[in-house]
């Protein structure tokens, strides 16, 4: 996400960091570089020069000038610009009237409109504890309305029964009369889509917002589009009250500049990032940590985030107590890396982390082989109950069994084994405490260690 990018503001801040005594002169270079950068990843000519003329007075200012280290100064400066562009905080969505809160999904089709109206859905159940209702009024592309009863059905969301021949409007009077007997929080609408912005949706899509009188309206916008997404979300808010963004396909977008480009054109907020294709992968929008993120500075906090996300508290308690034990078995390894993959293996981890994208070359020539976490869950589900608890048990015949069984072989298993009594080992010395846990690492393979440093 955002690495286009992230390494062209990094290359014009590395001509600021060698610069000890900052003049006018060079203030002008340095911000022709980051012009550059902006413009080459598809942020809007206007938001552009908007950016730089908020931005030069401050560089140039007394502050700058005097500083020892003007370079860290300007990250500093523009870090707060960008902030300030992409929305200063984040944008919560309109829940607090009184139920149903009705919300109004739009966008072009091929957008990633209907999972994004399930993504959305799955969030205000599982994270706000909502009731939820779908309702598909997309009569026009064919199986539409059973894609959405599917995603649904896969998901434990409730929809709208489908009723053939019926126009959009009818089908929304049809939801709203529903939800006032069955109690819904929230009824969310997916409208149809076009190829292209044309006249009739346009008169449609106002006639549902007349009819349903929407809390939010929300905007899908594919951000792998660039500058056409922010171009579309202003011709969608020519005809609806835009209240909200959601920029989809997040996760291929190396430029970013939709992104930097969507609220300071629009005057709408971004308020979710769709970051892959599962049901889960929707982010709430944190201007924020979105500027760390493209100036290189990582995003910790969504990472412990993710992290944290569906580990309950008895599983926390449970690793703890493991720790203070100085006990370490294959299920809580197991946790350790589902938990891993959920937040999209070692790139995932590495793309949140400060620094990692100034050492891009280097894990790039590193080949991180991620489907190592899957071959190693799978020869510890491979294992029985007993040799989980006690892997000392495993002897030649056990081991030939469980690379049978995992798809893997026996050195693959021998390895796995090998780490684990490493981590063991390491657990022993941390429940000792202190010097104890520094000590453990002396058993860890150089080649280990020196991929750690």
């Amino acid at each position: 996400m955002f690495e286009n990018l992230t390494d062209k503001i990094e290359s014009a801040f590395s001509f600021f960091n060698k610069i000890t005594r900052l003049d006018e002169k060079q203030a002008d270079e340095g911000l022709r570089k980051i012009r550059q950068a902006l413009l080459e990843s598809d942020v809007a000519l206007s938001v552009t020069k908007k950016f730089i003329e908020d931005v030069k007075p401050k560089i140039i200012g007394q502050e700058v000038l005097k500083s020892v280290t003007p370079g860290q100064m300007i990250i500093k400066i523009v870090n707060d610009e960008l902030i300030k562009v992409l929305g200063s905080e984040k944008s919560e969505l309109n829940l607090g009237n009184v139920p149903p809160i009705k919300i109004l999904v739009v966008g072009l089709q091929g957008s990633g409109k209907t999972t994004s109206t399930a993504k959305l859905a799955h969030f205000l159940q599982k994270k706000l504890s909502k009731k939820v209702l779908m309702t598909s009024l997309d009569i026009y592309r064919p199986a539409a309305q059973q894609q959405l009863q599917v995603l649904g059905n896969d998901n434990d969301i409730k929809t709208l029964p489908i009723v053939e021949g019926q126009l959009p409007v009818e089908i929304s009077k049809r939801a709203l009369n529903a939800v006032s007997l069955s109690g819904e929080d929230v009824v969310i609408f997916d409208t149809a889509g076009r190829t292209q912005i044309d006249q009739q949706m346009m008169m449609e899509l106002k006639q549902l917002e007349n009819e349903i009188q929407p809390h939010e309206i929300v905007l899908v916008a594919d951000s792998l589009t660039g500058q056409d997404a922010v171009n579309i979300a202003q011709e969608f808010q020519k005809t609806v009250n835009l209240s909200s963004i959601i920029l989809t396909r997040i996760d291929g977008d190396g430029k970013g500049g939709a992104a930097l480009s969507m609220k300071a054109v629009t005057g709408c907020p971004i308020k979710f990032l769709a970051t892959g294709e599962k049901i889960d992968q929707l982010e709430a929008f944190h201007p924020d940590r979105i500027a760390n993120r493209i100036l290189g500075m990582g995003d910790v906090v969504s990472l412990v985030e993710k992290v944290a996300e569906d580990l309950e508290q008895e599983k926390i308690e449970k690793i703890e107590e493991d720790i203070k034990k100085g006990s370490f078995t294959f299920d809580t390894y197991l946790q350790q890396i589902r938990q891993m993959k959920k937040v999209g293996g070692m790139s995932g981890v590495l793309s949140m982390m400060p620094g990692v994208s100034k050492m891009k070359k280097q894990i790039d020539e590193s080949n991180l082989d991620e489907s190592l976490l899957n071959k190693q869950e799978a020869i510890i589900l491979s294992m029985t109950q007993k040799e989980r608890d006690n892997p000392k048990i495993i002897g030649g015949s056990r081991k030939k069994r469980i690379a049978n069984g995992s798809g893997t072989d026996i050195s693959m298993v021998n390895k796995l084994l090998k780490q684990h009594k490493m981590m063991t080992n390491v657990m022993k010395k941390m429940s000792k405490g202190g010097r104890g846990a520094l000590q453990g690492l002396d058993g860890i393979p150089p080649d280990l260690l020196n991929n750690l440093k």
